[in-house]
């Protein structure tokens, strides 16, 4: 026995007519009479009687029909009650946001979050890749904003912005042609790549054209934060390519320069991913429209980009074993 067969039956005996009824129920005739003969098979009751004109149910018919209405009435209970629950903008929500992002993009788009979702309580924290995409799959998180594509089939990606790749280069670096960097070979030797942030590691190699980073200097520093990346670059280590937001208003130096690539520009798409089993699309849209709306407006602008992917890096399944 099955909710449609019900709503088949339910119908049937409001229109009193085959063809009528298969219409409302946007099925075959000859699929609504083979679905009311293996109902009636399985109960061993014959619900309607199909000799009289119109269509009549049996007295025992008559009883099951209205038991019939009875659960649909809760069963549609139960559909509108998670339709409100998906569209509800209030409670707690846990937001993982990647560490090269968070510290750039929170502070801009807080005051928002608060303003239009004013009964949502964020919980906001910060992660590795893999540290966000473990904590989705445990339910540790509701959503993670990220970069993406993550090829991890358990979750879900609703791209927001796409943010630009910027060359960070000591003040020595020498000429640059028309305000735009061109990689040079040299530079590629002299790279600054983050400790355990693999899948941002993935992508600057992918623009450098390496599989791992070539670094010359005679010492090893784990370097985990995206400023620490721009001291050594100021203080004339080498070179590294850092997200735009990390760049967004910083005061002039006379240490180091920020430049675009040459276009095509390199960029990270930037995502909220959830679970695959997480519902709560609004919220969802709510949030992917606050941080929208928060973006400084030349991120928001048309230009000629080439999105640099890190799920598929050599370098990234070498170094954490996910795949």
């Amino acid at each position: 026995m099955t909710i449609q067969q019900l709503r088949y039956i339910v119908t049937l005996e409001k229109e009193r007519h085959f063809a009528r009824a298969a219409e409302k129920c946007l099925v075959t005739q000859p699929g609504l009479t083979i679905q009311l003969k293996k109902l009636e098979e399985e109960i061993g009751i014959k619900i309607f009687d199909r000799s009289q004109v119109p269509l009549v149910p049996t007295p025992l018919g008559m009883e099951i029909i209205a038991k019939a209405k009875k659960i649909l009435r809760e069963v549609d209970t139960v559909r509108d009650f998670v339709i409100e629950q998906k569209n509800i903008l209030k409670g707690k929500v846990r937001l993982g946001v990647v560490s090269t992002l968070s510290p750039y993009l929170i502070p801009l788009c807080l005051k928002k979050f608060q303003n239009t979702m004013p009964e949502v309580k964020f919980n906001i924290s910060e992660d590795s890749t893999i540290g966000l995409m473990k904590a989705l799959e445990t339910g540790e998180l509701d959503i993670a904003l990220m970069a993406t594509p993550t090829g991890n089939p358990n979750l879900k990606e609703f791209p927001v912005f796409n943010e630009p790749f910027m060359a960070y280069l000591p003040m020595d670096h020498g000429p640059l042609r028309q305000n735009s960097y061109i990689l040079v070979d040299r530079d590629r030797d002299r790279l600054l790549i983050l400790e355990g942030e693999f899948c941002y590691n993935s992508q600057l190699l992918d623009i450098c054209s390496l599989d791992t980073s070539n670094s010359l200097h005679n010492f090893s520093y784990a370097i985990n934060s995206i400023e620490t990346l721009k001291n050594m670059v100021r203080q004339g280590y080498g070179f590294s390519i850092v997200p735009w937001l990390s760049t967004f208003n910083e005061t002039h130096s006379d240490k180091a320069k920020c430049m675009p690539f040459s276009a095509p520009q390199p960029v990270r798409e930037i995502s909220l991913v959830t679970s695959d089993t997480f519902s709560k699309k609004l919220l969802l849209e709510k949030v992917g429209l606050a941080i929208w709306e928060s973006l400084p407006e030349p991120l928001k602008s048309e230009t000629a980009y080439k999105k640099v992917r890190w799920d598929d890096s050599p370098y990234f399944s070498k170094k954490t074993n996910y795949r």
